[in-house]
């Protein structure tokens, strides 16, 4: 029986994969900071579809709940081994690289860096043992510009992502970035981005999202951008120039700073 622990796992994209490997009878690892609405979360889902939800309650910001969740992910007595790995869990650093107050990058360093990294080896080395296992990454198309310290996150993560799938090749592994754009989220209104410029053939649904990701882990791919216009848009932003990608860059900045 497989089970999977998610990251981020009762909003958005977190928890649009938990409904998919619940729908598929996976059971789960969720982990969220707040107790209340993973509890409510993974009540729901076992009485809709039976399954097993196990809750962790960590923030991932901090580095002892790090090892916490990797401990889990690690532990070799349990009952439920984790096969698959989602790391989701994430925000918006919004705060200027010019800012003396470094606290919310230093979160976002903690959140969507080295919690990636922790949970990542911990999976890949018990994952490895048993020969077989699954670690999708949540990146970003955000990734190929220069607008923040968020892009410049997301950029290692895809990079870390890339680099794990290569040291795992051989072991029965699989490694995956999921590289989406912007999805119909409280991602955004979270951050306090309107994204009312952003037209809506660009916006993507979250489980719509997943299940191309599923396909792409199951055919192998170390890299699953959904939809043919994402791909588009990454293939151009790999092929410009680098002062194209900062004018950009400048452009997408000035626009999301007058909504917000």
């Amino acid at each position: 029986m497989h089970a999977a622990l998610i990251t981020g796992g009762t909003a958005g994209i977190g928890a649009a994969f938990a409904r998919a490997f619940a729908a598929r009878g996976v059971d789960l690892v969720l982990v969220a900071r707040n107790r209340a609405r993973l509890e409510e979360f993974a009540e729901e889902l076992r009485a809709s579809t039976g399954i097993d939800v196990e809750t962790i309650v960590a923030d991932l910001s901090d580095r002892a709940a790090q090892a916490e969740v990797a401990a889990r992910i690690e532990s070799p007595g349990s009952r439920r081994p984790i096969d698959i790995l989602v790391s989701n869990a994430g925000f918006s650093v919004r705060s200027s690289l010019l800012d003396p107050d470094l606290r919310q990058h230093d979160r976002g360093f903690e959140v969507m860096q080295r919690a990636m990294l922790v949970l990542g080896g911990a999976a890949a080395r018990a994952m490895s043992l048993r020969g077989r296992g699954w670690i999708i990454n949540v990146c970003s198309v955000s990734a190929g510009l220069t607008q923040s310290n968020y892009t410049a996150i997301k950029a290692w993560a895809q990079n870390y992502s890339e680099s794990l799938s290569v040291q795992t090749a051989g072991t029965g592994v699989q490694v995956t970035a999921l590289v989406p754009g912007w999805v119909r989220t409280e991602f955004h209104s979270r951050a306090g981005i309107a994204g009312t410029s952003i037209p809506d053939l660009l916006w993507l649904d979250p489980d719509d999202l997943v299940e191309e990701c599923l396909r792409d882990v199951a055919r192998g791919r170390t890299v699953s951008v959904p939809q043919l216009r994402w791909k588009v848009i990454v293939s151009a932003l790999r092929a410009a120039p680098r002062p194209i990608i900062h004018r950009l860059s400048h452009l997408l900045t000035s626009r999301r700073n007058r909504e917000g």
